[in-house]
């Protein structure tokens, strides 16, 4: 029989607590299994807090008992639990796999990088993506920004926590590092795409493993085309292939599979075009068609039941500037700047400046507000303007010489003008080549 100090669990708890106070509390308990140091004598960690914050494991009457779990470190540093030999099955062992993988669901993912350090059963488990699949059936997610504003680099951002993340950075060619590129975060996974020498490529940073590693490509490689991500699916349309035709076709992506599905084309052509989930639909706004540098007025919009595509016309009028933009002007502009919030659309106009809100009854749009003061962008580049959970992102930075800083701005949509919050600013430049959304 294996001896060691044992943490004393107390399962007498509180009996509610907020969902942002219970991943805190979660996180805590387990942290401070994967600390490296002997627990001082009668310790409580209190791991049974965990149970009770659960209401699916809620019980009548509190059980006052304790209980104790024998934690030994090894000479890796990682911990083995006393009752079971095989660390490739170990959570915790006193509370079994199932409960042991509901404590960690509520724990925050901005900690599962330090919880897989626990052992190989927790760094199998996390890996595996099994965690994330179980937090979106129960519609646990949590927003990170992820965003470029350095050839190659990536920097995440955890709104909640306020804590920022450097990323592995990007290995390809120079080709690659130099090209225009894409990004798009769909389940638990950052798509970039770019070029190189001889053709366009995607890569892929998994939160899982913390690493890039490329993609297979779509079944109509492309670029400059409007996407957006629901889930574990995304859907890409429009755009250029390499040989700059403007394309109306369009694909879906599965995370599960890694696969790409063709759908039906949309009933236009259109490059430099933006792509949103809206009611469960995904809708194309704006670019440009073929023929046409001017700006396309019309969207459309494809039911994921019916498999078929719908024009709105002018659904996207006044972009930045309005009718008297020419023809010169249009080709320079940044795709639409548009976000969902709550299933209610929003655009960002940085010409004037201002954040509008789109009345889908009426088809019309309406001025809410500024954009904070210090977002600068050139024709719309290097500003991102993104939907994080409940509140409208906007990631940008004065122009300043001698290097930039970054800003992140949130508000949370109501009913009067927007009022800008800034949630934390670094010096990594001020032009964002590159942003996206994860929820998970």
């Amino acid at each position: 029989m294996l001896e060691a100090p044992s943490y004393l669990i107390s399962r007498e708890l509180p009996s509610s607590c907020e969902q942002e106070c219970m991943w805190f509390h979660n996180t805590f308990c387990v942290l401070e299994l994967s600390k490296n140091k002997q627990p001082f004598e009668g310790e409580d960690l209190s791991l049974g807090k965990m149970l009770k914050t659960l209401e699916f494991h809620e019980r009548e009457e509190p059980s006052k008992e304790l209980d104790y779990i024998s934690v030994m470190p090894n000479g890796n540093g990682d911990h083995h639990y006393a009752g079971d030999q095989s660390e490739s099955s170990v959570l915790f062992n006193q509370l079994g796999r199932d409960v042991s993988i509901n404590c960690l669901l509520h724990c925050s993912r901005s900690d599962y990088g330090v919880i897989a350090s626990l052992n190989q059963g927790f760094r199998s488990l996390i890996q595996s993506g099994e965690l994330y699949r179980l937090r979106r059936k129960m519609g646990i997610v949590e927003h990170w920004v992820y965003f470029s504003c350095n050839l190659l680099e990536w920097e995440a951002f955890d709104p909640i926590c306020r804590r920022w993340m450097q990323l592995p950075k990007m290995t390809s060619n120079e080709c690659f590092m130099c090209s225009d590129k894409e990004s798009l975060a769909v389940g638990t996974e950052l798509l970039v795409f770019g070029k190189e020498i001889m053709a366009l490529v995607i890569y892929k940073y998994s939160i899982l493993t913390n690493t890039w590693s490329s993609v297979r490509n779509m079944n109509t490689p492309r670029c400059l085309f409007g996407s957006a991500s629901l889930g574990e699916i995304a859907i890409l349309a429009g755009g250029c292939d390499p040989w700059g035709n403007i394309l109306c076709s369009a694909e879906l992506y599965n995370t599960e599979t890694g696969f790409w599905v063709n759908l039906p084309n949309m009933n236009k052509a259109r490059k430099m075009c933006s792509g949103i989930f809206m009611d469960g639909k995904f809708y194309v706004i704006g670019g440009i068609g073929e023929g046409n540098s001017k700006m396309l007025t019309c969207g459309e919009v494809y039911d994921l039941k019916t498999r078929m595509w719908h024009v709105i016309p002018d659904m996207f009028p006044g972009r930045n500037g309005g009718a008297g933009s020419n023809e010169s002007s249009t080709a320079a502009e940044a795709p639409p700047l548009i976000a969902v919030v709550n299933n209610e659309l929003y655009a960002a106009d940085y010409a004037q400046k201002e954040v509008q809100r789109y009345i889908k009854e009426e088809n019309v749009w309406v001025t809410l507000g500024r954009l904070p003061e210090r977002a600068f962008s050139m024709n719309g580049w290097g500003l991102a303007f993104k939907a994080c959970g409940d509140r409208l992102i906007v990631v940008g930075g004065p122009r300043t010489l001698g290097g930039g800083m970054i800003e992140v701005n949130s508000w949370i949509p109501s009913d009067g003008a927007p009022q800008w919050n800034l949630l934390a600013s670094k010096r990594l430049g001020s032009f964002v080549y590159n942003c996206a959304v994860m929820g998970c």
